[in-house]
């Protein structure tokens, strides 16, 4: 009988034994245990046939359907598995950890391949994964307006031994408006949470844990809620610079960009800005001065930077003031000065 493993430990030994995930094409592009490999016992037409013939004729003629429809690919599941093994070893999962998984399991294990299941299947990593967010652990944020080189900074931090996980690298996306430019294409919410989970799972728990200030939605993918909430009421770390550098930092960041795709950007926010600062944006962007279109942008965003700060608990908003975006130097000038505040 094919081993069962809860999701614990299976995760534990997926560090060293290939993950086969044996749902349809569809379900594992939509999210997927990051590392998995896809080996579907049906096709995305298949499983509808096969659904459709369970709820119309019951389990038994949907059992005989599916035996129909995988035998002649029986040889070319071993094929595959024979390779992707490391030790003759695979650990299989399904969605519920039901038939698919203890079938392709059963034929693995009768092929000689030692071969592993997931009780509850892809459903209990999901519990999982979502329960761990909501872990306690200790979480400092580092806020500040947009353009004063946050990511930067705790990047500079984590090179100089601070944990970090950077959420808007996971999302391919930096959050505004202009934030998919130059960016690779965003993934489901739900993949970005397994691959968020990936880095998550490897945090000391005795450590403090930074974060950059996000709302919820970066682009089109959304922070787990367990985490969200974790984030609003940790305490914020506030880098406050001059507007005239967080200016030139944008247009560092931006202003290379197609003319085009930066005006597309701007008329996504052009019921904030109104419909005359949006005009200006856009004229300065054909004009090149992408040092007004900036200014402009930032009467949005600070505003509702600020809002959002009013929004968080009383006290836990903690400033510190830089004179130039230099991440190195602002990580260190972070780093001493954090322990001396009272979060």
């Amino acid at each position: 009988m094919t081993q069962q493993l809860e999701i614990s430990e299976f995760i534990e030994q997926s560090e060293h034994i290939p993950v086969i995930d044996v749902r349809t094409p569809a379900e594992f592009a939509h999210a997927h245990i990051s590392g998995a490999i896809n080996i579907p016992i049906f096709t995305n037409e298949e499983r509808t046939q096969v659904g459709t013939s369970y709820k119309k004729q019951g389990k038994d003629k949907a059992v005989i359907l599916g035996l129909e429809l995988v035998g002649s690919k029986l040889a070319g599941f071993v094929k595959q598995a024979k390779k992707i093994a490391v030790n003759n070893k695979l650990l299989v999962h399904c969605w519920r950890g039901g038939m698919r998984s203890a079938s392709m399991a059963w034929l693995f294990d009768t092929a000689g391949i030692q071969t592993t299941t997931l009780n509850g299947g892809y459903k209990s990593y999901r519990r999982h994964i979502k329960d761990s967010f909501a872990k306690n652990y200790k979480l400092i944020v580092l806020g500040g307006m947009t353009g004063s080189g946050k990511t930067e900074i705790l990047k500079a931090m984590a090179e100089q031994g601070e944990q970090f996980i950077d959420l808007e690298k996971l999302a391919h996306h930096k959050g505004s408006a202009f934030g998919s430019l130059g960016q690779l294409e965003q993934y489901s919410t739900e993949q970005f949470e397994n691959n968020l989970y990936e880095d998550w799972k490897k945090l000391d728990e005795g450590r403090i844990v930074w974060l950059e200030d996000e709302s919820q939605a970066i682009g089109s993918v959304r922070l787990p809620e367990e985490l969200y909430i974790r984030i609003r009421k940790s305490p914020v770390l506030k880098v406050n610079l001059p507007k005239s550098e967080r200016i030139n930092w944008l247009v560092k960041d931006y202003g290379s960009f197609d003319k085009e795709k930066l005006k597309s950007a701007v008329l996504r926010i052009q019921k904030r800005l109104g419909g005359l600062r949006a005009k200006e944006a856009i004229q300065s962007i054909e004009m090149n001065d992408f040092h007004k279109v900036a200014d402009i942008t930032l009467e949005y965003y600070d505003k509702a930077y600020n809002y959002g700060l009013k929004m968080r608990e009383e006290n836990s908003v903690f400033d510190i003031d830089l004179n130039k975006i230099m991440p190195d130097e602002n990580a260190k000038k972070i780093i001493a000065h954090y322990p001396l505040l009272s979060i």
